[in-house]
């Protein structure tokens, strides 16, 4: 079975409004679809965290054309330096690259074999994975958002605790007014009830100092974990003797978390690592080491079909992922969106991903990226044309 053609369509998987957040406002994510045929007519599918990473798989098709679509081994070992290299660069959009290509690849497996991803990484440990809905401030658009105070965000949990059956939520906080944030964690706390799951994440938002005056309150709320409390993992250790709350972070240096003791969680997702492969050694090391993972989200429900069969697939996955997925209201997948009920995802059935391509869906979110560009995440539009000052305090 050789590779026919790899075809990568870069998208916009837009919000239905646009979120506040420590840096900004932030409209949507940018992703590449990536598409592997074969000669023996399967295609296997998968997902790139960035537009980016389209003009380096089309760079790379013409060298895998041919190849055999099984040797995994072969085929990274044809386009990707070894890893150490390309992290000693930084150069970390080839691993996020070759994750959509890895996932694809998988996905072809999959179909090829008759079975799920899950089966392929090692076995099937749970098939409802858990997911949190998220909460922000959001900007008003067509009808929806529009969640500029307390009292709105606390409607709009509410509204999702009705509806769905929410009662894991995980959201921004990070207003310059310190008291602010204390309200907001308060109000939601009294009106979820003390059984709710809240986790903040403020991006980096505080320094030290405010960071430290914060959290007696956030742990007095019950507040399950705190997402980069501070700007940097040396600030985050020097705030682990000022609270018993735990933390996490999207940095993945594994050995200077161990070395330091923060965080208690990495959440990251499956394309950045390089693909399931390292993504599942990865989480492996963290089970070790002590360290909590889960994934953030922001992707396609191609991006979300794989997390689903990772954390189906390795028991140490086992706090919810972040979910924006009730946010997005276009997709590429004929199976979606997904959307989280009673705070959990159902495994996708069927061989591969168990999700399909839709060709439509996709033509629409590539054609929503040529016409609205790429999403500009760090416009502030409480002041235009100037950049949010971090820490904020």
């Amino acid at each position: 079975m050789k590779i026919a053609r790899i075809r990568a369509t870069p998208i916009l998987v837009p919000l239905e409004a646009p979120y506040l957040w420590s840096y900004g406002a932030l409209d949507g994510f940018t992703k590449t679809i990536v598409e592997v045929e074969t000669t023996d007519g399967v295609t296997g599918i998968g997902e790139a965290p960035s537009h980016a990473a389209a003009a380096r798989i089309d760079a790379w098709a013409e060298a895998l054309t041919g190849r055999d679509a099984l040797d995994m081994g072969g085929i990274e070992r044809a386009v990707l330096p070894y890893q150490s290299g390309v992290q000693s660069i930084t150069d970390f959009g080839a691993l996020e690259a070759f994750g959509g290509l890895e996932i694809a690849l998988w996905d072809l497996r999959g179909k090829v074999w008759g079975q799920p991803v899950a089966n392929l990484l090692g076995g099937i440990h749970r098939r409802a994975i858990p997911f949190t809905d998220y909460f922000s401030y959001r900007l008003p658009r067509d009808g929806k958002g529009g969640e500029r105070d307390i009292g709105a965000v606390v409607d709009y949990c509410l509204g999702l605790r009705e509806a769905h059956g929410t009662t894991f939520f995980e959201g921004k906080v990070s207003d310059p007014d310190l008291g602010a944030n204390i309200d907001l964690v308060a109000a939601l706390r009294d009106a979820l009830g003390p059984d709710a799951m809240i986790r903040i994440d403020s991006n980096q938002a505080f320094s030290l100092a405010s960071a430290t005056y914060l959290a007696p309150a956030f742990e007095d709320f019950g507040v399950r974990n705190w997402e980069d409390p501070v700007a940097t993992l040396p600030a985050m250790e020097r705030l682990r003797p000022r609270t018993t709350l735990p933390f996490s972070t999207h940095n993945t240096d594994l050995p200077k978390a161990v070395a330091s003791g923060v965080p208690d969680a990495i959440v990251s997702n499956v394309a950045g690592f390089g693909g399931f492969t390292r993504m599942l050694r990865f989480v492996s090391a963290c089970a070790e080491a002590g360290v909590d993972f889960w994934c953030y989200s922001g992707d396609s429900g191609l991006g979300t079909a794989a997390y689903l069969h990772a954390c189906a697939a390795h028991p140490h996955i086992r706090e919810p992922n972040q979910s924006l997925l009730r946010q997005q209201p276009f997709d590429v997948i004929a199976e979606g969106p997904f959307a989280p009920k009673g705070n959990h995802v159902a495994l996708p059935e069927g061989p591969g991903l168990g999700v399909t391509l839709d060709e439509d869906r996709l033509a629409h979110c590539a054609a929503l990226l040529r016409e609205r560009g790429v999403p500009d995440k760090y416009r502030d539009p409480d002041d235009p044309g100037v950049m949010r000052a971090m820490p904020l305090f």
